[in-house]
């Protein structure tokens, strides 16, 4: 019953979640465990006990739908791994206590099955507490809802720190869906050597990007077409070259841009390492307009009216802007007249003078973000231009070696000149719109949240290709993990233990059989939890994909033992030790591996306006699978024994190995919002490659 309640609930959870956010539903989740303890304690026949148990799979299916969402989208990216294992060690940590309290009863004469239901209502209050008064709604979705203020203070308290725009902006870039992306190259380097002696025109194609240190200012400049060195840029429709033709490409690509970063959990920028107070401006040698009084004197604050109760619908304040910090003070105003955050229309960048002016700032995992004003001459004559959005990613260390790099349009980088690659993922703002040109914008994000905001699902972004493309990653992990056996063997430990003669082991100590299957399942659960403390440490470090290629293959080879054990005619004794040796290895590496990652991906992949809907649709195949799994198994056990079964579990871990060497690409330390990004761009990919 349990597993159908959640099954049903998990069909609205990512919607209702959604629209009404992460907190509210993850209160109501508390609230179901409270009653449906309470219900069971008191149940006067077994079907007020069916009830109870169903509204208690209401609060399991929100937890379990919910809480990665929540995580993810609160966590810093380069540990948002590790933060998200943790449901698995909590979990493993409930399960050792529940089989130590159901060891306890079998030793007594008459157990009490009313006290063994009715206690989750105890650990339901603190979940309830936590959840009322602790824990805040998802900084993401209250951008999507153009909450800006709220997003803000939530990040400030999560952070520790005042100065949070550039997860803002990332924040507000990461609501739009689809849209045309492409993969460029940028060589970064010092101003002056980049541009010294180049040709004037050569000048438009470039981003300024300013450090925080006095008269520091960087130069991205994007390479020719045909002329790319990077890994992340060549292999961009790598499909019709790959060396394995079933390889997703998307595979490829995210494995060019972990390739060219250390193993470390903390993979910050090594160019920009002051990652929070990067700042740009308009190109110094454009010459603007007196600017905006209003922009001058917002300058520097996050949202100008952060204190009326309207703010977040004021469309005249900056979205994305930035807090001065304490180094900028000191240096003074940017040598040019403002940056593009607080440009107002009348600019005469805005209105089409020759030149591009960006913004950049640290998002995480060696990611820059970045925005740049493009023209080009329109069919009528006229000069017509729009925003890009860039996310900028180092690809190389600094280096000075001459012609090891491509030669740049206007000049050669200088013989003893600093500079670094970077690939970049350009596409236009999530939020912009040409319509709005004339009406006084404030930057590249020039709708704001609260104007594109919808109040159901978004259901048509459900056919958009990098949705799908990673739906299909996600539903296709959470069936095979389903089917690998693991919650049938979990549920059903004590009675594959007791078939497997586990009471010769513990006959020394008294024990019946029932009593000493649940101290060995007792055992088991508390020896997963120093391995679930490992994948805590590596799940940031070797990352989701390495985990699972190199336990799964521990999984297949526990199975094939346990399927030769009972083959193989050995004594009790043997038969028995090697049994439950089997098991403990295979839950231990299980919830280092494919424990945990499915639930990380499934909230990693999807855009913040569909992640809860898509999430769901995950979670909906999971609880299938769990339910054909839980069910199928006590009539497998009569019909082809733990043989057959365990012969069919590894069958399956062999077709996860494969899907996941093929299509699961790594998402370790990389911002949500460009993880989205690449999906967009794979399955483009893909489908170009099918059209050729």
């Amino acid at each position: 019953m349990s597993l159908i309640g959640a099954t049903l609930i998990t069909t609205c959870s990512g919607a209702i979640s959604d629209w009404i956010g992460r907190r509210p539903m993850l209160i109501v989740s508390s609230v179901l465990y409270f009653i449906s303890g309470l219900i069971m304690l008191w149940s006067p026949n077994v079907y007020v006990l069916l009830i109870a148990r169903l509204l208690d799979g209401f609060g399991i299916g929100l937890a379990v739908t919910l809480v990665p969402i929540y995580i993810s989208e609160t966590a810093p990216a380069d540990i948002r791994g590790s933060l998200n294992t943790l449901p698995q060690f909590t979990g493993s940590g409930g399960m050792f206590l529940s089989y130590c309290m159901i060891f306890g009863m079998s030793l007594a004469s008459s157990p009490s099955w009313r006290l063994m239901l009715g206690v989750l209502s105890i650990p339901s209050l603190l979940y309830f507490a936590l959840t009322v008064f602790y824990m805040p709604e998802s900084p993401r979705w209250l951008v999507s809802k153009g909450r800006m203020v709220e997003a803000k203070k939530v990040l400030q308290r999560l952070r520790g720190r005042e100065d949070v725009s550039a997860e803002m902006a990332l924040l507000v870039e990461g609501l739009g869906i689809g849209g045309e992306t492409s993969i460029e190259e940028y060589i970064i380097g010092p101003t002056g050597e980049l541009t010294e002696d180049q040709a004037p025109d050569a000048v438009k194609d470039q981003i300024k990007l300013y450090g925080p240190e006095a008269g520091l200012s960087w130069v991205a400049k994007p390479v020719p077409a045909g002329q790319s060195t990077l890994s992340l840029v060549s292999r961009q429709g790598s499909l019709a070259t790959q060396t394995l033709p079933l390889m997703d490409p998307l595979v490829t690509l995210f494995g060019s841009v972990h390739e060219k970063l250390p193993e470390t959990g903390s993979m910050r920028s090594m160019l920009f390492p002051n990652f929070g107070s990067m700042f740009s401006t308009a190109d110094p040698q454009i010459k603007t307009e007196q600017w905006d009084e209003e922009s001058l004197q917002r300058e520097g604050e996050e949202y100008a009216s952060d204190g009326g109760g309207d703010s977040d619908h004021d469309l005249q304040s900056p979205l994305i802007s930035r807090q001065t910090t304490s180094m900028e003070k000191d240096m003074g105003p940017p040598p040019s007249h403002g940056s593009i955050m607080s440009m107002r229309r009348h600019s005469s960048l805005m209105q089409g003078t020759a030149g591009e002016a960006a913004g950049g700032m640290g998002i995480g995992g060696g990611w820059q973000l970045a925005w740049k004003w493009s023209e080009r001459e329109g069919e009528d004559g006229k000069k017509e231009g729009g925003f890009k959005r860039i996310y900028l990613h180092e690809e190389g260390v600094p280096g000075s070696r001459r012609g090891s790099l491509v030669s740049l349009p206007g000049g050669d980088v200088p013989a003893e000149g600093e500079y670094i690659q970077a690939a970049a993922l350009v596409s236009q703002p999530a939020l912009y719109s040409k319509e709005l040109m004339d009406q006084h914008p404030v930057g590249p994000a020039m709708v704001h949240p609260a104007e594109t905001a919808s109040r159901g699902p978004i259901w048509a972004a459900l056919l958009e290709p990098g949705v799908k493309h990673a739906l299909f990653v996600g539903a296709g992990i959470q069936i095979l993990q389903q089917f690998s056996g693991i919650n049938g063997v979990l549920y059903y430990t004590p009675q594959i233990l007791e078939e497997a003669g586990v009471e010769v082991l513990l006959e020394d100590l008294g024990l019946s059989t029932e009593s000493a299957s649940f101290l060995i399942s007792a055992f088991t659960t508390l020896l997963m939890l120093p391995c679930i403390v490992v994948a805590m440490k590596l799940m940031d470090i070797a990352g989701r994909r390495r985990l699972l290629l190199t336990t799964i293959p521990v999984l297949v080879v526990t199975l094939l033992v346990l399927v030769i054990g009972d083959l193989v005619t050995t004594t009790t004794v043997i038969h028995a030790a090697i049994s439950t040796a089997c098991v403990i290895i295979y839950f231990c590496c299980f919830v280092t591996g494919y424990g945990p990652v499915p639930n990380i991906l499934c909230s990693e992949i999807f855009p913040t306006r569909v992640r809860g809907l898509c999430i769901a649709i995950c979670a909906l195949v999971y609880w299938i699978g769990d339910i054909i799994v839980t069910y199928t198994l006590p009539v497998m056990l009569t019909s082809i024994g733990l043989t057959g079964i365990f012969g069919i579990y590894a069958a399956v871990c062999v077709i996860s190995w494969v899907f996941v060497f093929l299509k699961v690409p790594e998402t370790k330390g990389m911002p949500l919002e460009v993880i989205a990004e690449f999906f967009a761009v794979g399955a483009r990919q893909v489908t170009a490659a099918k059209n050729d």
